[in-house]
């Protein structure tokens, strides 16, 4: 072999490794493998009890999201009634079952609960995420529609688990009629949690700009372009931020900066000891008393 070919031979197989990366990375971190809803309930139930949820009157609807996409939901009514809802918006690859396990928190203050899935997820159409992008859009659509198909209602929280907290932070760009929000181990923006992602991994953070490249040659969607801290600026609705001190996947400092960033009423807090998602099962007492507190200083407790 000449010598002159190696160099050509090894930069093609470095080109060829960087394209791979570069198409395979995005349906890996935009379309990851969904949770059934039987999986998800299951889940729920191995770590708490679930068992209110089966004597609750439930009601399951459609409602058009952004461009048309049609989002599940489902309305789990306060059996003492009251005029209070709450749309909970559940994590990555998880369904509304997901969200169960803070509906006691609310059924407990006279709110009734309204789940969905979000797009690409649950009973919905297949689809990709875009980690707030869309799905805010979705969740603007979600919250006007609550408002026209419960008349009666006087107050409207959104609170949200991760991907789920990131879409109840997006939505606010929209100025929607919601009257808090609850964000649970949100992210600011999702690069920083690719690149922690792949450092944890023991990976070269440079994956992130080709993941970029190809989520944009792709789906159309940059993921630089995935900021919910980019819509808190100007926001006056009152957030109430909660994340575990030992999350390693999305570090707390996501919600820091954005306690930070927020434009109106915003609390922070940092529960010890809870990893990714599980603030409310690690300390449950403890996080019924900052959302207790938060929903008694803004007079909705």
């Amino acid at each position: 072999m000449k010598m002159w070919l190696i160099p050509v031979i090894l930069a093609t197989v470095l080109l060829a490794l960087l394209l791979a990366a570069a198409l395979l990375l995005p349906p890996y971190i935009m379309t990851g493998k969904r949770q059934t809803p039987e999986e998800a309930f299951a889940w729920q139930s191995e770590h708490y009890d679930t068992s209110f949820y089966q004597d609750l009157e439930k009601t399951e609807y459609t409602a058009e999201g952004a461009e048309g996409y049609l989002l599940h939901a489902e309305l789990l009514k306060n059996p003492a009634g009251g005029t209070k809802y709450v749309l909970l918006s559940h994590g990555y690859t998880d369904n509304r079952l997901g969200s169960l396990k803070y509906v006691s928190l609310y059924l407990a203050r006279g709110f009734h609960c309204i789940l969905y899935d979000l797009r690409g997820h649950g009973e919905n159409a297949p689809t990709f995420t875009t980690y707030g992008l869309l799905e805010g859009a979705d969740l603007d659509c979600l919250i006007r529609d609550t408002r026209e198909r419960y008349p009666d209602l006087t107050v409207l929280g959104l609170h949200g688990e991760s991907l789920g907290a990131a879409t109840s932070v997006t939505v606010l760009k929209y100025r929607p009629e919601a009257d808090f929000v609850v964000a649970d181990c949100g992210f600011s923006d999702i690069e920083n949690v690719l690149k922690t992602g792949f450092r944890n991994a023991l990976l070269p953070v440079f994956l992130f700009s080709l993941a970029d490249l190809g989520a944009r040659l792709r789906y159309h969607y940059s993921l630089r372009a995935m900021r919910p801290i980019d819509s808190l600026p100007e926001n006056g609705i009152p957030i109430l931020f909660i994340h575990g001190g030992e999350d390693s996947f999305i570090l707390p400092r996501n919600s820091r900066d954005m306690a930070d960033r927020t434009g109106g009423y915003g609390e922070l807090h940092i529960i010890p000891g809870a990893g990714h998602a599980e603030s409310v099962l690690k300390d449950p007492q403890a996080y019924e008393e900052c959302l207790a507190g938060f929903l008694k200083t803004l007079g909705f407790d």
